[in-house]
């Protein structure tokens, strides 16, 4: 069983039921997740042992956050409480040509509030086979951002594989540094790296005519990184769109088949399910080929599962693989 560790904030994501605007809602539904705990959440599904650290506010709405996790069988054995409050998004589903609408509420969350010296990351990372991380946790504070560089140097220094999702949600910075000042450093310490040749100008000065000469390039500054990968979204409508990935390993850029996911139920995660995927896919057979479908076909069915995190098992991602798309009722 391999042990993956995930850091960032887990949020309440609170959304009026089905597809009703938030000008008609009388009610909210209740979900938790956050972009990394999403990751570990379906990392669970798949069999590996996920660990998920973060911190939670000391009250019972941050208690109800963990057992969330713990149910999904994440191992919340790590997360701390303390001071602060839980994170907020109000999430209005779209449909066919009317968007989706988030607003966030997260100011002073218990995990923006977090120390370095916070977590033993020796301990936490020991025996561990991947550890991963994504940009909205170091646009929250610097100290946050400070408590993830010492987790990947920790996993560096132990060997074990990094991977960063890049995508740095801009209007999120508001503590006095910005992302090209903060995720250089922490970009250095990856293996796999989740972005875009927009991504490589914008936070790294990586200019390029096409995604292979922007990962060459990208290579030559970070040399430890040993996967670029993407994700490709066509949208119809929001109720349709069509989903490709890739994934270059410095010589060769693989990609998925397309999906047209023609009836989407649910598609906040689906970058994340995407990852934990690929994650999956790298861990069992280090073929970068049967990597990206599987996380290609992950990503697909998220888009049929209700809330932020992918609750489907490997069986049911490699069927999709094979080309089963029928939806036919299994008994």
């Amino acid at each position: 069983m391999k042990k993956i560790v995930t850091f960032g904030e887990v949020m309440m994501r609170l959304a009026p039921p089905g597809f009703a605007k938030f000008n008609q809602a009388h009610s909210l539904n209740v979900v938790y997740g956050g972009t990394e705990a999403n990751v570990a959440v379906s990392l669970a599904y798949f069999g590996c042992e996920a660990v998920h650290v973060t911190r939670f506010p000391d009250h019972a709405l941050g208690r109800a956050a963990a057992a969330t996790l713990r149910f999904h069988g994440v191992d919340t054995s790590r997360i701390t409480y303390g001071p602060g409050r839980l994170g907020l998004y109000f999430l209005e589903t779209g449909a066919v040509s009317r968007a989706s609408q988030i607003i966030y509420d997260r100011y002073d969350s218990a995990f923006s509030l977090i120390q370095p010296g916070d977590f033993d990351w020796d301990a936490i990372l020991t025996g561990a086979d991947w550890f991963h991380w994504s940009g909205i946790t170091p646009a929250l504070s610097q100290q946050a951002a400070d408590c993830l560089l010492d987790a990947i140097q920790t996993a560096n220094r132990l060997s074990v594989k990094v991977s960063g999702d890049i995508y740095f949600r801009s209007n999120l910075w508001k503590y006095g540094r910005t992302p090209q000042e903060i995720l250089p450093a922490l970009t250095a310490g990856c293996d796999l790296v989740l972005g875009n040749q927009a991504n490589f100008e914008e936070l790294y000065g990586v200019e390029a005519d096409t995604f292979d000469d922007a990962c060459h390039r990208m290579q030559e500054k970070f040399p430890r990184i040993q996967y670029f990968t993407d994700t490709e979204r066509e949208s119809v409508s929001a109720s349709h769109n069509r989903l490709t990935a890739k994934i270059f390993d410095g010589t060769t850029m693989y990609s998925s088949e397309v999906y047209d996911i023609t009836h989407i139920i649910d598609r906040i995660g689906g970058g994340d399910a995407y990852l934990a995927g690929l994650i999956y896919g790298l861990l069992a057979t280090d073929d970068p080929q049967y990597a990206v479908e599987f996380g290609a076909a992950a990503s697909a069915l998220k888009h049929t599962v209700e809330g932020d995190a992918n609750l489907v098992t490997v069986p049911e991602v490699e069927a999709l693989v094979q080309g089963d798309k029928s939806g036919r009722l299994r008994r």
